[in-house]
């Protein structure tokens, strides 16, 4: 993994300790970055930038996320990336010393899915925060993470509600195909994973080292061995900004929340 160190007298940034709102002990905390993918859906932007640099209102979403993370006192950041995302995102964002984090680079040469690129990463701590480098939320990290210790459960997902209109008139029957009821173009709610995760350590055991995994696989693999997985329920704002009409709802946004999204 190639690392870049904090400049100064020998001196590293202050690692983030985790704890209650007001104080208190907590545990030492590292962010790992999924930063290596593709972008496929946003095509063709991201045939020029790596997605996590793509703008909204002029910042990249990754820049949005660490500065998050720096306010709450997450400092030790990991980017998961590809021979193609690396130099572009190393340019741009260095050591992270100008925002007051220490960020370091772990490669993947293949695609290894979404989960894969964990078993490179040897320094992880007991228990770490793992996230998509394309979210757009106000989420409470401190919050989520109190969650997590609380439950001791192996992973814990964030999950929000997604409403998602079907452009379609949906028919329900009873025997013999008697029509019993018509919806016109219904709205459907659902609880769904926000790319946002924090993991204990002993999750790498199922994890093949440099082997492709993708995330619902691995969280599928710990549910059948009866692990203990928790959903933390959240009402923030959040937006996945893969997809077209997506991004485009986040340049609106992010005008109208720059001050709470960047804690100005």
């Amino acid at each position: 993994m190639r690392s870049y160190l904090v400049p100064g007298e020998g001196k590293s940034c202050p690692k983030a300790n985790i704890g209650h709102e007001s104080g208190g002990q907590g545990v030492r905390m590292k962010a790992v970055i999924l930063a290596g993918g593709r972008g496929t859906r946003l095509a063709p932007y991201t045939t020029v930038f790596p997605k996590p640099l793509m703008p909204v209102d002029g910042m990249p979403i990754l820049e949005v996320i660490v500065r998050q993370l720096a306010h709450f006192h997450i400092r030790e950041l990991i980017f998961t990336v590809s021979p193609e995302s690396e130099p572009l995102l190393s340019a741009y964002f260095g050591n992270g010393d100008r925002y007051g984090v220490r960020i370091s680079y772990s490669k993947e040469e293949e695609p290894l899915g979404t989960a894969g690129p964990l078993s490179l990463i040897s320094d992880l701590p007991d228990t770490f925060l793992v996230m998509n480098g394309d979210v757009l939320t106000t989420l409470n990290y401190r919050r989520l993470i109190r969650f997590h210790q609380q439950r001791k459960g192996l992973v814990t997902i964030a999950m929000n509600q997604k409403s998602i209109q079907l452009e379609l008139g949906v028919m329900e029957f009873g025997k013999r195909h008697r029509l019993t009821r018509y919806i016109e173009k219904p709205t459907l709610t659902y609880s769904v994973s926000m790319g946002v995760y924090v993991f204990e350590k002993r999750v790498l055991d199922w994890i093949p080292k440099r082997g492709y995994l993708d995330f619902p696989e691995l969280i599928q693999k710990l549910l059948r061995r009866g692990e203990k997985v928790f959903c933390y329920p959240s009402n923030d704002f959040w937006l996945d900004i893969g997809r077209h009409e997506d991004y485009g709802e986040a340049q609106r946004v992010f005008q109208k929340m720059r001050r709470r999204l960047l804690y100005e």
